[in-house]
């Protein structure tokens, strides 16, 4: 079975936070799971970005270790959610701010 590592919120910064989302892609990843369909399926057809499957997964890494997101693993899928609760209390307005200007 496959562990992923998630950061502690209290150990997230604000400048990890901004770095990966510096990335166009994981910009997009970010505010298509502001919709609150969460958990989404990490299937590369699902997300509309044309970007090779590895690199999708290289993009989920970095939002699970930067703290934005949180991945599921069900034996060979993987589900990614936003962690919507725990950076609003970490970075008020953040999603708010990203929701309109993402």
């Amino acid at each position: 079975m496959t562990t992923l590592v998630h950061p502690e919120m209290a150990d997230v910064s604000l400048a990890s936070v901004l770095h990966a989302l510096s990335d166009p892609v994981r910009l997009r990843l970010v505010t298509l799971l502001l919709d609150g369909e969460d958990p989404r399926s990490c299937a590369p057809d699902l997300w509309g970005v044309d970007v090779h499957k590895s690199t999708l997964s290289h993009h989920y890494r970095v939002l699970r270790e930067a703290g934005l997101t949180r991945t599921h693993v069900h034996g060979r899928t993987r589900s990614v959610e936003l962690r919507r609760a725990e950076l609003e209390e970490r970075f008020p307005g953040l999603l708010e701010f990203l929701a309109k200007n993402g």
